[in-house]
């Protein structure tokens, strides 16, 4: 078995890259086989490759939420070509991106080598994350709210006030994205949301939605109802959202016909890391 090597990735390794990625069934607008998306991890925050033989046979990426101890180290990547599997490469590639890492979180697939692998370094299984897919114009009509078109400046001061995270520059790249937009969300002229869509494409739907500590489970609900049914884009074309399965909006979403093929697995160093029954997270950056 050939030695595995774990080094800093750069724009020279994108191609072989996009080749694990999509070898690994990962055909996403926004992950490994995009150029934007590997260019902003790599300003924000850390990816690798591993070698074997001296070609490139793995990549992982982590993006840092928070600074100090409060902060969160979220694994966006960790995709192993098949041919390389089980040989090392994953754990060595987590060894290196979380080797000062505390407290860790990760959306996990359900392969096999997964979950046995992230609990080796600390992480617990909690819930799933479900990959909701619809048709907006089976939402309910949700009177005295509003959708506000912004830039990502007002979406960032919003989560920043709400969370103690700073994530201007994420949000910047989301709405960077084609169909891409910032969005607030309001009841009464009251901001109770704020987030990134997109509006058209694959990814049609919420990248990125923060709720008001303020908010019950109602409010919560009907943030992430308006957000999706004021989407731009013909209604025909289907639209999505990841949530958390106790998040409250999914019996609204289920009620109205819309279904999940696929989830993943959230797992983290401690419960609280994502809030189950508020998060309306990106799966590859949280």
């Amino acid at each position: 078995m050939s030695e595995v090597r774990v080094r800093q990735a750069a724009e020279g390794d994108f191609a072989a890259i996009a080749a694990v990625a999509i070898a690994t069934g990962q055909h996403d607008d926004w992950g490994g086989s995009n150029p934007a998306y590997l260019r902003h991890l790599l300003r924000h925050g850390r990816v690798v490759v591993a070698e074997r033989a001296g070609q490139v046979a793995a990549f992982g990426a982590v993006r840092q939420i928070g600074t100090g101890d409060n902060a969160v180290s979220m694994l966006c990547d960790l995709f192993v070509d098949p041919a390389a599997q089980g040989c090392g490469c994953g754990r060595a590639m987590l060894t290196d991106l979380w080797s000062r890492a505390r407290r860790k979180m990760t959306f996990s697939s359900l392969h096999a080598n997964a979950i046995p692998l992230y609990t080796s370094f600390g992480l617990d299984a909690w819930w799933p994350l479900l990959y909701l897919h619809g048709d907006t114009a089976r939402l309910p009509i949700i009177n005295e709210w509003a959708v506000e078109h912004v830039t990502a400046g007002p979406v960032a001061r919003y989560e920043l006030s709400w969370t103690g995270v700073d994530r201007l520059a994420d949000h910047e790249a989301w709405a960077a994205r084609p169909g891409g937009e910032s969005i607030l969300v309001s009841r009464d002229a009251e901001v109770l949301a704020a987030g990134t869509v997109v509006n058209s494409g694959p990814d049609r739907g919420i990248v990125h939605l923060v709720v008001s500590p303020a908010a019950d489970d109602g409010t919560a609900a009907a943030a992430v109802l308006l957000a999706l049914s004021q989407l731009d884009g013909p209604e025909s074309e289907v639209a999505h959202v990841c949530l958390p399965a106790p998040h409250p909006a999914v019996r609204a979403l289920l009620s109205a016909g819309w279904r999940f093929d696929e989830f993943d697995l959230f797992m983290g160093t401690e419960l609280g890391l994502l809030d189950a029954r508020r998060a309306v997270p990106s799966p590859a950056m949280a």
